[in-house]
């Protein structure tokens, strides 16, 4: 299915400065707040519960989602920075959240199973059957959905989250960050007590994993944190359900290993704030400060009693091996109610960033323009 598409773009210039019940869907641009010398602009809009993003070879944007069950292919042909074209490339998938691209194919999770479409690029407009290359991951759908990504090994890395809000599995399986090779071969897991990940990228300079992790509920409004995390070496285990950020043990858990056992966060994110996607900032657009920083989105939180998250924050690496962070947007989020939710973040081969919404099903483009 494709759908034609209208390339007038709403532009912002912007300078520094539970559920949420959600507003009217629609672009409220005007109330985003980035530093100075930024703009956002709606990339693409009626993007149906838009999650994880990935770049084909020849500029494809393809968007997975989670509750449409389709896979989204989008293409700006007249480099105008929105998109004119709209493609549906795969249906019918159970919750079909990541997506990867190598090799002229897009590998897409659908929970137990990885399914591959070979050559998509040139198919658009007649996608091929998905191809499977593996249905052995776990079939729960709690923390079932996941995002993927190819790492630097050119092997596919697939985390699986934990089958309920906290819980202790004999199955190693799950809590985990596995990785496999792209025919699907040779599983292993290589971080272990990892709650629930849906975004990971590797620094570009040292190569290490760097992911995002969303904290247990119910122990209150203020704790424990989400995490942001840094992967040394395979095999680390980050606490998970034994402890949690910043070094609290488990009321019921907690008893039998000490915090002082695994690997702590590089940084604490917020209580409940639900970072998703991240990505390391390797374009060239942006001013020097955010060169190797991570940009995380915030999907925000749905138990906490005043809403928080709903934005974008910027985390940056430091030599000892944590991450100091800051708001980079926000504006989602106005008191108890909410326009949009930020589910992923991706850099543009131009050096600007897109950002994902599966709640106002779009997909926002910031640029720098200059102080």
């Amino acid at each position: 299915m494709r759908r034609i598409l209208g390339s007038a773009a709403l532009i912002i210039l912007c300078s520094s400065v539970c559920v949420p019940d959600l507003l009217p869907h629609g672009p409220k641009l005007d109330r985003v707040k980035l530093p100075e010398g930024f703009s956002i602009s709606v990339f693409a809009s009626d993007v149906k519960n838009a999650r994880a993003m990935c770049w084909g070879e020849n500029g494809t944007l393809f968007v997975g989602s989670r509750g449409e069950g389709v896979v989204h292919a989008l293409r700006d042909t007249n480099s105008d920075g929105r998109a004119d074209m709209h493609y549906v490339v795969a249906s019918d998938l159970r919750m079909p959240v990541g997506v990867a691209f190598r090799n002229g194919s897009l590998y897409v999770s659908a929970v137990d199973r990885i399914v591959r479409l070979d050559g998509i690029e040139d198919r658009l407009d007649d996608p091929p059957p998905p191809l499977l290359v593996t249905d052995k991951y776990p079939s729960d759908t709690h923390h079932g959905w996941k995002f993927i990504a190819f790492g630097p090994d050119d092997k596919l890395y697939v985390p699986v989250g934990a089958p309920c809000n906290n819980c202790l599995n004999n199955d190693p399986i799950y809590a985990s960050i596995t990785r496999i090779d792209p025919d699907g071969s040779h599983r292993e897991v290589i971080a272990y007590g990892v709650r629930n990940t849906v975004g990971f990228d590797w620094h570009p300079v040292t190569g290490e994993l760097w992911f995002t992790d969303n904290g247990r509920d119910m122990l209150g409004d203020d704790i424990p944190d989400c995490e942001l995390n840094r992967l040394s070496k395979p095999g680390e285990h980050f606490g998970y359900p034994f402890c949690h950020a910043p070094g609290i043990p488990d009321p019921e858990f907690g008893s039998q290993r000490s915090c002082d056992k695994f690997t702590r966060e590089a940084a604490v994110l917020g209580p409940h704030t639900a970072p998703l996607g991240m990505r390391f900032y390797t374009g060239d657009q942006f001013p020097d400060k955010y060169r190797n920083a991570i940009f995380i989105a915030q999907h925000g939180s749905w138990n906490r009693s005043t809403p928080i998250g709903y934005r974008l924050v910027v985390a940056y690496p430091m030599p000892d091996g944590s991450a100091r962070t800051e708001v980079f947007a926000e504006g989602w989020l106005k008191g108890n109610s909410a326009w949009g939710r930020p589910v992923d973040v991706l850099v543009a081969p131009d050096g600007s960033l897109l950002v994902s919404d599966d709640s106002a099903d779009m997909i926002y483009r910031i640029t720098y323009v200059g102080e």
